[in-house]
């Protein structure tokens, strides 16, 4: 299985194509779409997707993996990688591919061990779970091979994390006057 690792962004996408065979994977391509900044969103993305439609061609893969998606401080920001992310999926969709998304944290936790790994870190234990030598390449690029190299070896722990990602987190009940005033008596207050 030819797997295509993406991790998106509007100036910069990282990109990697693996091929899964037998419990053994191994790297065809990777790198990154490189948009100049000074285009505007529509032209960037115009780029990006030729790019990337260049390689589909060329590589044939049967499946995206993508980053998730992180809440951005900056709404035009996340409103633009919405886009970058919706032309990529459009692109491979119109090929067949079939579509999973991986959260930072699951992606930092198949590769490293550790969800909360930097991203040198992830960069660097990914090269050596390839085989690849480390390059100059931007961390997008790495990323993309740490997607794809997850999408490649799904981890129990992955797995289960990854499908807890699109479960709505569970309210907690909220505390009564009855619990509320246990608490303050509890503490040594008092309750008028």
């Amino acid at each position: 299985m030819i797997i295509l690792g993406i991790d998106p962004g509007s100036i910069t996408t990282g990109y990697a194509f693996v091929k899964a065979e037998k419990g053994k994977v191994g790297v065809l391509e990777y790198g990154v779409f490189h948009a100049k900044a000074t285009l505007p969103v529509e032209d960037r993305l115009l780029h990006i997707v030729k790019e990337l439609e260049e390689r589909l061609d060329l590589y044939h893969p049967e499946a995206l993996a993508m980053e998730g998606v992180f809440f951005a401080k900056n709404a035009k920001s996340a409103l633009v990688l919405g886009h970058i992310r919706g032309a990529i999926l459009v692109a491979c969709r119109k090929r067949g591919m079939s579509f999973c998304e991986y959260p930072p944290k699951v992606v930092k936790q198949a590769v490293t061990g550790d969800g909360s790994a930097s991203k040198e870190q992830v960069a660097n234990m990914v090269f050596a779970r390839l085989g690849i030598e480390a390059s100059e390449l931007p961390l997008d690029a790495s990323d993309a091979l740490a997607i794809a190299w997850t999408h490649a070896n799904p981890a129990p722990l992955a797995v289960a994390l990854t499908a807890r990602a699109g479960k709505p987190a569970r309210r907690k009940k909220k505390a009564g006057v009855s619990e509320w005033k246990a608490l303050v008596e509890k503490m040594g207050g008092v309750i008028q």
